[in-house]
């Protein structure tokens, strides 16, 4: 890994977990030229599927078009059949990290309607950092060439309402609970959905210096819809 990412890595985290701030967001492309290429991805595609050269670009378009099909009720359940499963079984060429909440409710590979070998996907409470979390983060860009990172926040997030009334009542959670409570005290407000967006906001602006392309949307529990804040 590079020496600068690790000297900024240092300065970033120095082993501490990781807190939020706010910023409006629009499209993805913007005008921005993306560009690594990864691997092939298999030759059994459908035509809503990802084609070699995978750029940041294209590998958001494919996870939105995934999405929209999971809101309508219309999951194709792509990449989950026995052909699959043996074609990445010797190696993997996944095309987006998805950093994303433990919470039930929000598991990346049914949102995005991807299957087997298409995301790396790391998980914690409120996807707080930690330096671990960020090695598992920048495995797949760093390793694997993969062109894009999504931070996904999500409506109604329990590690993020948990911390707040914390913060608000300055009560201490038992164990390492505290711990989500720090990662989250630079972004908190009483409101919960604006605390929600400022910390997936602060996540990608912590990541981008380490990373090339980072993304930071919000999941809708009502309507299943991803949104793009920055």
């Amino acid at each position: 890994m590079r020496d600068e990412s690790i000297s900024r890595r240092r300065v970033l985290f120095g082993g501490a977990l990781v807190g939020g701030a706010a910023l409006s967001g629009a499209g993805f492309v913007g005008g921005v030229a993306f560009g690594r290429a990864v691997p092939a991805l298999p030759e059994r595609r459908a035509p809503h599927e990802l084609r070699e050269p995978v750029s940041a670009e294209r590998a958001w378009a494919a996870l939105s078009a995934g999405n929209r099909r999971w809101m309508a009720g219309r999951a194709r359940h792509p990449h989950q059949d026995p052909s699959r499963r043996r074609y990445v079984a010797t190696s993997q060429h996944p095309y987006a990290v998805v950093l994303s909440c433990i919470d039930s409710r929000v598991p990346p590979e049914v949102v995005f309607d991807v299957g087997v070998g298409d995301l790396l996907v790391v998980r914690t409470a409120a996807h707080t950092l930690d330096p671990l979390v960020l090695g598992a983060v920048e495995y797949g860009p760093e390793e694997l060439g993969v062109p894009l990172v999504v931070v996904l926040g999500h409506q109604r997030c329990g590690a993020v309402t948990a911390a707040a009334h914390a913060i608000r009542d300055r009560v201490t959670l038992p164990g390492d609970l505290q711990r989500i409570v720090e990662a989250l005290r630079g972004v908190y407000t009483p409101d919960i959905e604006r605390m929600i967006a400022a910390h997936t906001r602060d996540t990608v602006a912590r990541l981008r210096p380490l990373l090339p392309h980072v993304v930071g949307a919000r999941y809708d529990l009502d309507s299943g819809g991803v949104t793009r804040l920055v």
